[in-house]
């Protein structure tokens, strides 16, 4: 029989053992060991069974146990320790605090805005990398005291649990998750009612939700959750299911969250007393409409849509972490223009207005298409993506939206992503490390960083290093051989027919991983390519492989579900089952086990469409070297010293069969003579010594690179405090200031040009000259009905190409000397040092130029000499 009503009964705790309450409904339990290890005394048992989540570990447990415990001295003091550390944590002064006091600009709070955040299996509201790094963000700033506010979406069904039918074909199943089972507290008004917060939808409908908070360490979470009694059916759907639904659907949610989500910030200052953030942080176009939002706020305080852009612009830091097209969210404009204006949300701000912010007006461009990451662009002073070359290829993706200027000269920075390492080392590895150099300083080294700590790891002996990897190794395969049972059974074997199980995986074998989404980019069988060469690899009698593969393809993706299936019928196969398996379900569980026990982290997708590629960070602070294509953060850090880079066919791209081929046997020569003969050759004391050498370069080198405390420490300090400047300089008279400056110079900017170029060399002979020597420039420009204040003439310089492009271009202020003369040009002169020797080339550019702008593309304008302008056209050095 079914229930016909669901309800959950809360356990009432004795009087001493009410600190537990805080301890479970704080998530900073799921990266604090001495907490997780406290809640697991209770019932050891019970703790696997609740999945490691406090919560529901505390609604199984006997009123008995419980009297028993709250007459336990030794557990009360461990709940005392655990209670009172807990209060530090959340009160104590940490990095950012003591920036503060050594007089740095920094926010008093900021929103940070994403569709997901993978905290903790026990809260499932992540699909993948996008979420886990959220996640991580949120994790991070809280062990460095960022004031910072997260803000999402309450997913009743979450992402899709993933099984396999007996053929192999991905399966997904959809929990249903009962937010009072989940570490979540409403927001509630003063008289004990949930705060509301409500948008406005065609038709005079509207959609209404509620607001969820999860503390994570300092910070909270903000969740809406659409699946309240006043909405219609429809609109309680609305936060049914992560990255789910048609484009409606999708819009609605993005608009719940951008939208929404702020006034859910506004809710949650007003009740709580928490400083209103200074900066708004987007992470991904997905929540884009906040931007649109904050416009409206501040067209209720006076501002014109102009000026209010300007403000919002200032104050808003938007992160790209897509490098292809087909990843992100683009919706038809007639649909948009649909929700938006006075039968819609957002009444009295110009449709026209909204549309025009995400419309792809570029070449190239979809005019009919509305582009949630152009829209994050232009509403957004500052933009980053997420690895040094994820930096360059956003640049070159987004250059359309900065017209006359170079891809290396768009807007776009990059902050390399990190991992929270309390979250992904493995217990084993962070007591090694406390016995080597104490707990505080192995806490400090986890969160803050610090490569001196991470210098300790070269005292600690060859056969420690070692015995700790057989150990991990060892771990995961029991986890293997558990899931794998499991899996089996879901798919339909009895018992009698998998006692093989028990032989799968060796934890004396080479190790492999590969586990992460499956879009066809990742290329998750490209190991596949010559079957009896992996074949050989994995049987080999001496020196063999083993392999562990996870991934769930997206539920509408067909071809990667057909990628999926092609994996595990391989895996199937009864002469290689005990050497490669493939475990589904993928999630954070899982790879809390999968990360410490392989010894080599697989990764190769298509260059450069990895953004980042966090999973072999996580792996490599577990001492887990990396086999990579040079993509993403690998193709920044990459040494020979600590990893492998599978060569590409970059050159290919057209012929992708033979491309393939030629990375597949490359990968395959890789393990063959480079990675396997290093694993097993054994040296002084029978141990893999060059093998541990490379283990510890992984941690002494990589660790501290690799940490989300230096990543959020970077947005801090070069994104998050450069946008509260910009927010404190520009108050209501200088956004309306700055918006008219920008009209007028858009208006006149026609009657801007560059009109003669001459320049001398003091030792120029035939063309060339001597490096060291300067060069004199002279430039007359007409400024049209602008003045010199306007503008900033430059001198633009480097080395040329073939084609008389210049590359490695820096940028030369000169001053004015003349004007405005009878035809109103004006005379701009100055040095050029010739600092570099070869082919090198100069032109000059006119650039709008205003105290308040972020930088000299801020505003796409640019002017460039004519070919017939003057002389100067490069000199050549030697």
């Amino acid at each position: 029989m079914k229930a016909i009503r669901r309800f959950t009964v809360r356990p009432v705790l004795p009087d001493p053992l009410r600190p537990l309450s805080d301890l479970a409904r704080n998530l900073r339990w799921s990266w604090h060991s001495e907490t997780r290890e406290l809640f697991q005394s209770i019932d050891p048992a019970g703790w696997q069974a609740s999945g490691e989540d406090p919560v529901r570990l505390l609604g199984s447990v006997s009123a008995a146990r419980l009297a028993e415990l709250a007459e336990d001295p030794r557990f009360l003091r461990q709940l005392e320790t655990a209670a009172d550390g807990l209060a530090d944590y959340l009160h104590g002064r940490r990095w950012y605090q003591s920036q503060e006091h050594e007089g740095g600009e920094l926010p008093r709070a900021l929103a940070y805005f994403s569709p997901e955040f993978g905290v903790t299996a026990a809260l499932p509201q992540y699909s993948g990398g996008l979420g886990i790094l959220a996640g991580d963000h949120l994790k991070a700033a809280s062990d460095l005291g960022v004031p910072l506010i997260g803000v999402g979406l309450l997913y009743r069904h979450g992402y899709f649990r993933q099984s396999l039918s007996r053929d192999g074909w991905q399966q997904e199943h959809y929990p249903v998750l009962d937010p009072n089972e989940l570490p979540v507290s409403l927001l509630r008004e003063d008289d004990g009612t949930p705060c509301r917060i409500s948008l406005a939808l065609p038709g005079g409908r509207a959609l209404h939700a509620h607001v969820w908070i999860a503390r994570v360490g300092r910070v909270p979470l903000l969740m809406l959750d659409s699946d309240v009694e006043e909405n219609g059916p429809g609109e309680r759907d609305v936060t049914d299911r992560l990255y789910g639904g048609g484009s409606e659907h999708r819009l609605l949610q993005e608009m719940l969250l951008g939208i929404g989500g702020v006034r859910a910030v506004r809710a949650y200052c007003r009740r709580t007393g928490h400083p209103e953030p200074e900066v708004f942080h987007t992470n991904e176009g997905h929540a884009g409409f906040l931007g649109l939002e904050r416009i409206r706020e501040l067209g209720e305080q006076g501002l014109d849509f102009d000026a209010a852009l300007e403000s919002v612009r200032a104050s808003t830091v938007f992160t790209t972490h897509t490098p292809v097209p087909a990843g992100i969210d683009r919706f038809d404009r007639e649909l948009v223009a649909h929700h938006f204006g006075d039968d819609g949300e957002l009444a009295g701000v110009d449709v026209a207005r909204v549309l025009q912010l995400g419309m792809e007006t570029y070449p190239g461009g979809e005019p009919n298409l509305f582009n949630m990451a152009v829209m994050g662009m232009r509403l957004a002073q500052r933009a980053n993506g997420v690895s040094t070359l994820h930096g360059s290829v956003s640049r070159e993706m987004f250059s359309g939206l900065w017209p006359g200027f170079d891809p290396d000269e768009v807007p776009i920075t990059s902050v390399t992503n990190g991992v929270h390492a309390p979250t992904w080392v493995a217990p084993e590895v962070v007591r090694l490390g406390a016995r080597q150099i104490g707990a505080r300083r192995t806490e400090d080294a986890l969160s803050v960083g610090g490569s001196s700590r991470w210098d300790a790891v070269a005292d600690i002996p060859d056969a420690e290093v070692w015995e700790l990897r057989r150990a991990l190794r060892a771990n995961l395969v029991d986890e293997v051989r558990s899931r794998l049972r499991a899996s089996w059974l879901q798919r339909g074997a009895v018992d009698a027919e998998l006692g093989w199980i028990d032989g799968v995986l060796d934890p004396d074998v080479l190790t492999i991983g590969f586990a992460r989404r499956v879009p066809s980019y990742k290329r998750l069988t490209l190991m596949l390519r010559d079957r009896d060469r992996l074949m050989e690899l994995l049987l080999h009698p001496e020196r063999p492989i083993q392999i562990v593969v996870a991934g769930k393809a997206h539920p509408a993706d067909d071809g990667g579900k057909r990628l999926v299936q092609e994996l595990v019928r391989f895996a199937d196969d009864p002469r290689v089952r005990h050497r490669i398996v493939f475990l589904p379900d993928y999630g954070m569980r899982m790879a809390q086990k999968l990360y410490p026990g392989c010894d080599v982290w697989l990764n190769n997708p298509l260059r450069p469409l990895e953004a980042c590629g966090t999973s072999g960070m996580k792996a490599a602070l577990n001492g887990c070297l990396n086999l990579s294509v040079l993509d993403g953060w690998w193709d920044e850090w990459f040494e020979p010293d600590f990893g492998w880079a599978i060569p590409t066919a970059d050159g290919l791209a057209t012929d992708e069969d033979r491309r393939d081929d030629l990375e597949a046997n490359a990968l395959y020569d890789l393990i063959e003579q480079r990675v396997v003969p290093r694993f097993y050759e054994k040296g002084r004391e029978q141990l893999p010594d060059r093998w541990i050498e490379m283990v510890r370069q992984t941690l002494t080198t990589l660790g501290p690179k690799l940490l989300a405390g230096r990543m959020v420490r970077e947005y801090v300090e070069r994104l998050y405090a450069p946008a509260a400047r910009a927010h404190r300089a520009l108050n209501p008279d200088a956004a309306r200031d700055l918006a008219r400056w920008k009209a007028r110079v858009r208006a006149a900017w026609a009657g801007v040009a560059v009109d003669h170029v001459e320049a001398v060399a003091a030792t120029a002979v035939n063309g060339t000259a001597e490096l060291g020597s300067t060069l004199s420039l002279r430039v007359r420009v007409g400024l049209g009905d602008l003045a010199p204040d306007d503008v900033e003439v430059q001198a633009v310089a480097g080395r040329v190409d073939s084609e008389d492009r210049i590359t490695g271009a820096q940028g030369f202020p000169l001053k004015p000397a003349a004007g405005p003369d009878l035809e109103g040009r004006w005379t701009y002169e100055g040095p050029l040092a010739l600092d570099r020797t070869g082919p090198y080339g100069y032109t000059v550019r006119v650039l709008p130029a205003h105290r308040l702008l972020a930088s000299g593309a801020e505003t796409g304008l640019v002017v460039l000499p004519t070919e017939a302008t003057g002389e100067g056209a490069g000199v050549l050095m030697r």
